[in-house]
């Protein structure tokens, strides 16, 4: 029997509800990274041309929104630690 067999019919409504518990999942963790994602990359940009108040500014919702994913477990949360210290940084570095 291959693995991608017609589920039988005691298991059908259980396959069908995983399938859209799944898909609700994805979608949630889809957004929540995007706007992690969205944020970071405004901050980055702000300290690569030197605008230091900008970066500064987006720094403390891009970080916020990097625990929210952890938190979510849309990332895991060494991801998320990894990623604030490396904007800490960056942001840091473009101040000075």
């Amino acid at each position: 029997m291959s693995r991608h067999h017609q589920p039988t019919a005691e298991n059908k409504n259980k396959v069908e509800k995983r399938h859209r518990v799944s898909e609700a999942k994805r979608m949630r963790n889809s957004a929540t990274k995007n706007r992690a994602r969205t944020l970071v990359a405004r901050v980055r940009r702000a300290a690569d041309t030197g605008d230091k108040q900008e970066a500064e500014a987006g720094l403390t919702a891009a970080l916020s929104a990097l625990d929210k994913a952890a938190s979510k477990g849309a990332i895991h949360r060494n991801t998320a630690s990894r990623r604030k210290s490396r904007l800490t940084r960056a942001v840091q570095r473009a101040a000075s």
